[in-house]
């Protein structure tokens, strides 16, 4: 009837809201993942990745296949690592079981709801789960509804919602419990323009008192409102830092040119190509690398996209 992470981290949460209630009163939020790895047979997923976390808004940026679902799952306690721990306020997380699992808010990247269920009785329903007050539930699931712009169609089915619409409901239910701990995997995925502006606004707000860890591989949705970027290929952590930090790295190796067509294709093979722009028979070219010989090569003040492609993190 549901999909089996909705149980593992939402099954049993009457025990653990009790104990939310005392860890929330003023003891530090430090998430640790440490040197873990994981692998599916012969093939490694992750290969010892270590970072910490702290209240912040921290956004995971890779290619699809970097990583980060798989890296998210455990994170969530759905899936179990090879090697390695992961460690709240020094206590591991798979030791603490409910206790931590009620302290967590988790939307999955591949997210399916019972379909027979309206928006709001999937709201309630996963807000009994989680132990939220009947007194307080009602105008909860309202609060969230409106957050994620589904107040109008709360009475309707969810097997009639689009799918942005059911990535709205699934923002939703990770959301309802207010919880410490905020996991978005691809959350803006779905979601038109407005939507995607609303999302960033609100969990800017979250990010002052929780910590929240969203991955994507749009880079403006990380660009726009996290503190910290941890940047995955391949299953490694190829870096991390604030925006200014990660695009420093890259200064002084962004030019700007304008070259034939024949040129273009030449420079194409052999630099990182971020943007061009066809000019009749020339081409505007942005690109990553050294200066191209041959050419007019215009320094360019460079951005988390430049070091993105330059990294390999995108399809050229």
């Amino acid at each position: 009837m549901y999909p089996i992470w909705a149980f593992l981290i939402l099954g049993r949460f009457i025990k653990a809201n009790g104990l939310e209630i005392g860890i929330r009163g003023g003891m530090e939020m430090e998430l640790q993942v440490k040197h873990l790895c994981k692998r599916y047979g012969r093939k490694e997923a992750l290969c010892n990745v270590s970072f910490t976390l702290q209240k912040g808004i921290y956004g995971l940026l890779g290619e699809n296949g970097a990583g980060k679902s798989t890296l998210m799952r455990m994170m969530a306690t759905v899936d179990f690592p090879t090697k390695g721990e992961i460690q709240y306020n020094g206590k591991d997380i798979f030791a603490m079981d409910e206790e931590y699992r009620g302290l967590i808010g988790y939307m999955p990247q591949n997210y399916s709801v019972y379909p027979g269920f309206t928006a709001r009785d999937f709201l309630e329903y996963m807000g009994v789960l989680k132990g939220i007050p009947k007194d307080r539930l009602e105008s909860r699931i309202s609060e969230v509804l409106e957050f994620v712009n589904l107040s109008d169609v709360a009475g309707k089915k969810v097997k009639t919602f689009s799918g942005g619409m059911k990535r709205r409901i699934g923002i939703a239910q990770a959301i309802i419990n207010e919880p410490e701990i905020l996991i978005f995997d691809e959350p803006t995925a779905g979601l038109d323009p407005t939507e995607r502006i609303r999302f960033s606004n609100i969990i800017s707000d979250m990010g002052k008192d929780k910590i929240v860890l969203l991955s994507t591989h749009i880079v403006s949705d990380i660009e726009a409102i996290a503190n910290e970027i941890v940047v995955m290929k391949k299953g490694n952590i190829l870096k991390t830092g604030n925006v200014n930090e990660i695009v420093r790295s890259v200064k002084g190796q962004v030019w700007e040119t304008v070259v034939s067509h024949e040129v273009y294709q030449k420079l194409r093979m052999e630099r990182a190509v971020i943007h061009l722009k066809q000019m009749g028979k020339e081409v505007q070219v942005r690109f990553v690398g050294e200066q191209y010989p041959g050419v007019e090569n215009y320094l360019a003040e460079p951005t988390l996209e430049d070091y993105y492609i330059f990294a390999g993190g995108a399809s050229k």
